[in-house]
């Protein structure tokens, strides 16, 4: 039984300014204050010490997430992607992929950036329209927006995602379309389209705004799918739309349950082992949240872990699973959990008998009506 693929996550835990409705692992922080030498002596140890973790795989892509990664340098961006090469291995074609946001970037940056090894930006833009913009607490203008994806494309990068979010407070259908027509426009591969949500422990939990009344959400989320998908962007994940053959192969991986190494502060990591009895074990890892604490050069690296029993991998696996449109195979799910597919026939049956799943030749996958209620469908492997 052969392990799964393997990806990297690298957080850049800083932001110029914390967003209301962000619930991220991000601080408030200016660029000059950034402690980029720290940071880096303190990467270098975690992947170092977690490189064994690899077991021999290279990793199959990277990626930089926040915060807004594309406030460190160029050159420190590059030196991390030599030590993942050096310490664990890229694949060939490795995708690497930078979260940036139109507010922090710089034509010089974005060269350098694609320079470094970074062949893929993710660029956190939200809205094209101001208004919004301004209520989600943005650093960037529309108009700015639109040209850091010029300086990318002029940089060399022709595979980027453009971030957006809908269901905004006081937003019409019309505008929310409006959004994506100009995202359209700007010829990206790949869409991230999400509705906001409030999530505790953010200023919009305690200020609440107003948002669209649920007919006007689901209006939104309708005539935006329906237009993408004319416009060649399928839907091939809850909130994430692209061309044939673009999809984020990063995220990908998540999904399929692949395994991924997370380094800097607060990074989330799972991994496989082969037992010698034969089996899996599986574990989830968390490094050490506050920056501060991470960068303490007097404190060790702290990787704590959690291993999935068997009863709660098939949990586990379908929350991941399911929020794709591709259909499971059962004998991927065995070889990925080391749990035989015996186990989920009953909860299977009883989806089936709701028209949550089709279920055909051992591939499972969500009918439209358990997409769009997918909470209620991963429920029934907690009862």
């Amino acid at each position: 039984m052969s392990l799964p693929p393997l990806a990297i996550y690298v957080h850049v835990p800083w932001c110029i300014r914390k967003c209301p409705y962000c619930d991220f692992n991000s601080h408030a922080s200016k660029a000059e204050d950034i402690p980029e030498a720290d940071y880096l002596s303190r990467i270098h140890e975690d992947i170092r010490q977690d490189a064994s973790l690899a077991q021999g795989r290279k990793a199959q892509s990277v990626f930089f997430g926040g915060g807004t990664p594309s406030l460190l340098s160029a050159s420190a961006i590059g030196q991390i992607i030599r030590w993942l090469e050096q310490y664990i291995g890229l694949s060939d074609a490795a995708e690497i992929t930078l979260e940036a946001n139109p507010g922090t970037v710089e034509a010089h940056r974005f060269a350098g950036f694609r320079a470094a090894g970074v062949n893929r930006l993710s660029i956190g833009v939200q809205s094209f329209d101001d208004r919004f913009l301004q209520t989600l607490g943005r650093i960037h203008s529309a108009g700015e927006a639109v040209r850091a994806i010029e300086i990318a494309r002029q940089a060399g990068f022709d595979n980027f995602n453009i971030d957006l979010m809908h269901g905004l407070p006081d937003q019409s259908e019309a505008e929310a379309l409006a959004d994506l027509q100009q995202a359209v426009a700007l010829a990206p591969r790949h869409i991230s389209w999400y509705q906001l949500t409030i999530e505790a422990n953010t200023e919009f939990y305690h200020q609440p705004p107003t948002l669209p009344a649920d007919e006007t959400l689901w209006d939104i989320q309708q005539a935006g799918q329906l237009y993408l998908a004319g416009e060649g962007f399928s839907q091939y994940e809850v909130s994430a739309y692209a061309r044939t053959g673009e999809q984020s192969q990063h995220n990908l991986n998540y999904w399929r349950y692949g395994d991924y190494l997370g380094f800097g502060p607060g990074a989330h990591g799972k991994y496989t082992r082969q037992l010698a009895q034969g089996g899996l074990s599986i574990i989830r890892t968390k490094k050490t949240r506050l920056p501060k604490d991470y960068l303490n050069s007097d404190r060790p690296l702290v990787r704590q872990e959690e291993t999935i029993g068997l009863a709660d991998r098939p949990f586990d696996y379908f929350i991941n699973a399911f929020r794709l449109r591709e259909a499971v195979s059962l004998a991927q799910f065995e070889q990925s959990t080391g749990v035989s597919s015996a186990t989920l026939r009953p909860v299977l049956t009883l989806l089936l008998a709701r028209d949550l799943i089709s279920w055909h030749d051992n591939l499972v996958a969500t009918t439209d009506t358990g997409y769009l209620h997918l909470n209620d469908v991963l429920s029934y492997w907690l009862e």
